[in-house]
């Protein structure tokens, strides 16, 4: 993760997919927009983020953050959350955690034709 006010956010991230080691990088506004960028590219997916949320589970500078996405599809949209001391660790579990709950919806809905 590189980021600042003189440096081009970057992130790069490596994750397993279906079983494959994928490694990519992604630049953004920030570090979260690039870890986002970063997972997009790698997964191939590029739903709308209607929310995005990081709150502080417990005190001090050491506490947990939680992170909570929210992605579009189809007219429906799923919640992800994740938790991590690094609020950016967080941010990702949250994406992925969202991710996961849009696959697992597209595979589990039937579609609904409406006239």
């Amino acid at each position: 993760m590189v980021s600042g006010n003189v440096a081009i956010p970057t992130a790069t991230m490596e994750m397993e997919v279906e079983g494959e080691t994928v490694r990519d990088a992604g630049f953004g506004v920030g570090p979260v927009d690039a870890t986002f960028t970063a997972i997009r590219k790698i997964t191939g997916t590029n739903y709308p983020l209607l929310k995005y949320a990081v709150d502080a589970v417990t005190k001090g500078t050491d506490s947990l953050g939680e992170a909570t996405v929210q992605l579009k599809y189809n007219g429906y949209s799923v919640v992800g959350r994740g938790a991590h001391p690094d609020v950016i660790v967080a941010s990702a579990k949250a994406y992925i955690n969202a991710l996961n709950r849009l696959e697992w919806l597209k595979g589990n809905v039937r579609k609904v034709r409406v006239e």
